[in-house]
């Protein structure tokens, strides 16, 4: 009989929550995975410890960058991997300079590099930087053995860089159906919509207000919660004045940042998830999986891998990105029809149960990156 194969040993060097992104939640989740080929270490980068401070210079940043680069060093030494996996930026200058300065400092320690673009755009970056910089971007992020990203219609960083391989992981959760109550598809009282996600305008919250303040001159008693962080100042003196110049603001509320229970009690407490991001680093939309999972419908937008998880007409809507009227009018086509929100609600449980498990996420990586031996 041939000799089991050893696992293969991958040192994952990426934050994990807190701050609670998406991307951060995703490599927490890879790391609690059991896998039967592929064996993973952890070195946690820590540059932001909440989402005020993602993307933003601080001289606090350069100490952890460098302490960063070393226990990637001894991570190497200590648990002998050969393979480095790493999450690049997005197209933001600061993460992007951090990014050279530590993959050019680790990943020629490595026999493999694989690069997972959970958000997207960065291989069209090297023409913003300085001349003397670019043949550095080009160390650092060029000719992976394999690059991953989560939804097909999302930039082909990978490509664009010269990986060797090309994949499409999709995103998963945790099932937490069944934890909390749900509210019935043809619930009495006022028409509940849900948005989360950080409050910036790029997240789509601008085109969400303007959205319902149209919903509600149609005559439809409905409510807004918002859930997240206010990372926008500006923003939220122009949504307050808006919700009182427009006589809404008592049907508007902001719950600030919610986890666990509470947060999957509003998922389930909603009639439909409203997302009309735009977001410049956006590459899935986690959170239209987690309304997926109570089998909210869902509104979202033609833009990046959304469209890999909403299915228009089908388990919600796509509209156009910032187009307020398409949002509101799929709003009113919910609100007056229970067996729509019913219907959509339920085959979006149904894609939620067939691709955007947890374990399905697991099986997904273990394949790919096992795949490099």
């Amino acid at each position: 009989m041939a000799a089991r194969s050893r696992p293969l040993r991958i040192l994952v060097v990426g934050q994990t929550p807190p701050p609670f992104g998406g991307q951060a939640v995703m490599i927490e989740a890879l790391l609690q995975g059991t896998y039967e080929r592929i064996r993973l270490h952890h070195v946690r980068m820590v540059f932001s410890t909440d989402m005020d401070s993602v993307g933003k210079f601080a001289w606090t940043k350069v100490a952890v960058l460098f302490s960063t680069i070393l226990k990637v060093w001894w991570g190497r030494l200590t648990t002998r991997s050969t393979v480095l996996y790493y999450p690049p930026s997005g197209p933001n200058k600061v993460p992007v300079l951090r990014d050279i300065v530590l993959l050019c400092a680790t990943r020629w320690l490595f026999r493999r590099v694989v690069f997972h673009f959970h958000a997207g755009g960065v291989s069209g970056f090297e023409p913003a930087l300085p001349g003397p910089l670019r043949p550095f971007f080009r160390y650092a992020y060029r000719r992976a053995d394999l690059a991953i990203r989560t939804a097909p219609q999302n930039p082909e960083d990978g490509r664009l860089l010269g990986a060797a391989r090309d994949a499409v992981v999709p995103n998963g959760i945790a099932d937490a159906r069944g934890t909390v109550p749900e509210r019935p598809f043809d619930a009495p009282g006022p028409f509940e919509v849900l948005f989360t996600g950080v409050l910036v305008e790029s997240k789509g919250l601008r085109t969400l207000l303007e959205a319902f303040r149209l919903l509600t001159l149609q005559g439809i008693d409905a409510r807004l919660r918002v859930m997240g962080k206010w990372n926008d100042e500006a923003l939220r003196s122009w949504s307050m004045e808006f919700l009182r110049e427009h006589g809404v603001e008592e049907k508007v509320e902001f719950l600030g940042v919610l986890r666990d229970r509470e947060k999957n009690l509003r998922f389930a407490g909603c009639d439909v998830f409203c997302f009309p991001s735009h977001f410049e680093a956006e590459s899935f939309g986690l959170v239209l999986v987690e309304a997926m999972q109570f089998a909210r419908p869902v509104i979202s937008t033609r833009w990046r891998g959304i469209p890999s998880v909403v299915e228009d007409g089908v388990n919600g809507f796509l509209t156009d990105i910032q187009a307020p009227q398409q949002v509101a009018e799929k709003l009113a086509l919910l609100a007056r029809d229970s067996g729509l929100r019913r219907r959509m609600g339920e085959e979006g449980r149904r894609i939620f149960e067939r691709r955007f498990t947890l374990e399905a996420f697991h099986r997904a990586m273990e394949r790919e990156l096992s795949a490099l031996t």
